[in-house]
């Protein structure tokens, strides 16, 4: 284990896509984090170790790391920048006395900017304005300070942190500085301010022992690793610690077998740890985030982590289509609600319940569209198969009214889309509030919208304006419901038998509407094969194949060109089902059906 003289913790904090990962790769590879013939020292977005996230190009949860510089550890906390995962940024601020406010260069501060500036300030973090990206072509860095400067105005309460230090940089090729017309080729200028401008994490060595819990890791040999910063007070492995509800309820006394700290992406075990440093804490049998470990003979709990409420949800189900059991290996609700109740643990943006309409089923409640996408996408490559219905927003009642979550919804798009985006989102009831000409980034439109009435607007959005449009959003809160005009969705085509899908039913198909599975892909009865540019759903046989004649030899559909199927990804597929359809989710495939998949039980229903 290194030695040190002092500590800093900072978490870097960003609208997605502006740089936040990269410039922690910057700091990990030139601190020498890693040895020159380690791989990391090639790999670009080292904190984003799963596959999602890699595959995807966000950071999804938050990861810890360390490095040191001029005998100071500075812990390192790498934040989700989606608002879908901004109960990611909520749980880990407390372990934070500063934050590094990632901006990009050119398109200045965004909705998220707002959120994570928000929670920093109200976490009384020292904040330090990183514009990066500046070798972009078409960067304004006067116009994004000025924006930066507005957006301080309007979330702090402390003048004082309106004086803020200004670091200048280019993640990608780990470059930063206070200057940015002569730019050092390294980042320790950047390393520097966070020495001189962020508080010192060792601080109450003397006071009791007391660690609020901000996470929890499964190890497959110590069970849970209790994870987050010492407040006060120091440990050592072999201290009897209390762990207590946020009301300072007594759970029980617990020995601490094992502990372990951050050295740079790995966990190094430790013998004693001192206020300020980030530790993972084994022998602790019961815990969930939010409680209290303290010092036996000073049982007071810290105040809990805030995290704010879902605003969507969805019934998720065990999966009753044809060919869930030969595609998964998880196939019972048992199964799937005991998954589902573990990642609701570790997860703190979701909440989970029955279905009051289907004791088999659980309604799971997130923070949007790509929250869910991301989840079931998780669960499909851990081997479980579901079955999802349509998303709806949460209702509240306040004050007697019925009440809807609202958000404030930015867009960025060319100009020669301006058409598209105010007759699409006018139809939804949006409200705008701002809008902006930029010869460089295009325009920027600001609305607000009830996330009722923005359900499916980013898959329609993309496709009309042909994936060009930047589109990132905000929670306001819940306020009165408002009227919606229905947003009608064209038909389907429905598979009527079972089988495999042949070119010449394919071909028939697509003389009606655009097709969603491929040649020789196996079918069900009741599954979505297709979509149709009018209203209405209709019947279609894709496995038929050409009638045998004495004229001539069938079955050769050397002659038939068919359209590449469309595939959604699953956050499309969201936007896309009815109340009266389902996602039927395998490890191998998604596909699109009816919740009832014969003609005769659909035809009964609509009576």
């Amino acid at each position: 284990m290194q030695k040190y003289d002092d500590i800093r913790n900072i978490a870097v904090i960003a609208h997605v896509d502006h740089g936040k990962t990269t410039l922690v790769d910057a700091m990990l590879k030139q601190t020498h984090t890693f040895r020159d013939n380690q791989d990391e020292m090639t790999q670009d977005r080292i904190m984003d170790s799963n596959d999602l996230e890699r595959e995807k190009g966000i950071t999804i949860l938050s990861k810890n790391t360390s490095i040191f510089y001029n005998n100071t550890k500075i812990n390192i906390i790498d934040t989700p920048g989606h608002a879908d995962f901004g109960g990611e940024v909520e749980r880990v601020m407390n372990m934070a006395d500063g934050a590094l406010l990632i901006v990009d260069a050119a398109e200045g501060p965004l909705s998220q900017t707002k959120f994570v500036l928000k929670k920093a300030i109200e976490a009384g973090l020292k904040i330090i304005l990183v514009i990066n990206k500046i070798d972009r072509s078409d960067i304004q860095i006067k116009k994004v300070i000025e924006d930066t400067e507005d957006l301080f105005l309007h979330t702090v309460d402390d003048t004082d942190m309106l004086d803020f230090p200004i670091i200048y940089a280019v993640g990608r090729d780990g470059k930063a500085g206070k200057d940015m017309d002569n730019l050092p080729n390294n980042i320790f200028d950047l390393l520097e301010t966070i020495i001189d401008y962020v508080p010192s994490g060792k601080v109450s060595a003397e006071e009791p022992f007391k660690m609020l819990i901000s996470s929890f890791e499964k190890n497959e040999y110590l069970g849970k690793l209790a994870m987050g910063r010492i407040s006060s007070g120091k440990i050592k492995r072999g201290d009897f610690v209390s762990l207590l509800k946020p009301d300072s309820k007594l759970i029980g006394n617990f020995k601490i077998e094992k502990m372990y700290v951050n050295e740079g992406i790995e966990k190094i075990e430790a013998e004693e740890a001192t206020s300020g440093e980030i530790i993972y804490l084994s022998g602790i049998k019961e815990l969930e985030i939010g409680q209290t470990l303290t010092d036996i003979n000073h049982q007071v709990a810290l105040p809990t982590i805030s995290i704010t409420q879902p605003t969507l949800k969805a019934s998720f189900g065990p999966n009753t289509g044809v060919f869930a059991r030969d595609e998964s290996r998880f196939l019972t609700s048992r199964e799937l609600k005991e998954r589902l109740q573990e990642e609701v643990e570790t997860n703190l943006g979701l909440k989970l319940e029955n279905d009051p309409v289907d004791s088999i089923r659980m309604i799971v409640s997130g923070r949007g569209e790509l929250h869910l996408a991301i989840l079931i996408e998780k669960l499909r490559r851990e081997g479980y198969a579901m079955e999802v219905g349509k998303p709806e927003v949460i209702l509240k009642t306040i004050d007697g009214k019925v009440c809807e979550p609202f958000s404030e919804l930015t867009i960025i798009v060319p100009e020669e889309y301006t058409g598209a985006i105010t007759s699409e989102v006018g139809k939804r009831k949006a409200q705008m509030i701002d809008m902006q000409n930029d010869e460089k980034t295009g325009i920027k439109f600001i609305y607000k919208i009830s996330e009722r009435n923005a359900l499916g607007l980013r898959s329609v959005l993309m496709t009309q304006t042909r994936g060009m449009a930047q589109m990132s959003s905000l929670f306001l809160g819940y306020e009165p419901k408002i009227e919606s005009e229905k947003q009608q969705r064209n038909g389907v085509l429905i598979a009527d038998k079972s089988g495999k899908a042949l070119s010449f039913g394919l071909d028939i198909a697509q003389k009606r509407g655009v097709t969603f599975v491929f040649p020789t892909e196996d079918v069900y009865e009741g599954q979505i094969v297709g979509f149709r540019p009018v209203e209405g759903d209709l019947e279609i046989n894709v496995c038929k194949g050409k009638q045998l004649t004495n004229m001539r030899s069938a079955g050769n559909d050397d002659n038939i060109q068919l359209a590449p199927a469309e595939k959604y990804s699953l956050e499309e597929c969201l936007d896309f089902i009815e109340k009266d359809e389902l996602i039927d989710v395998t490890p191998k495939n998604i596909r699109l059906r009816k919740k009832l998949l014969t003609k005769v039980d659909r035809v009964r229903a609509n009576r």
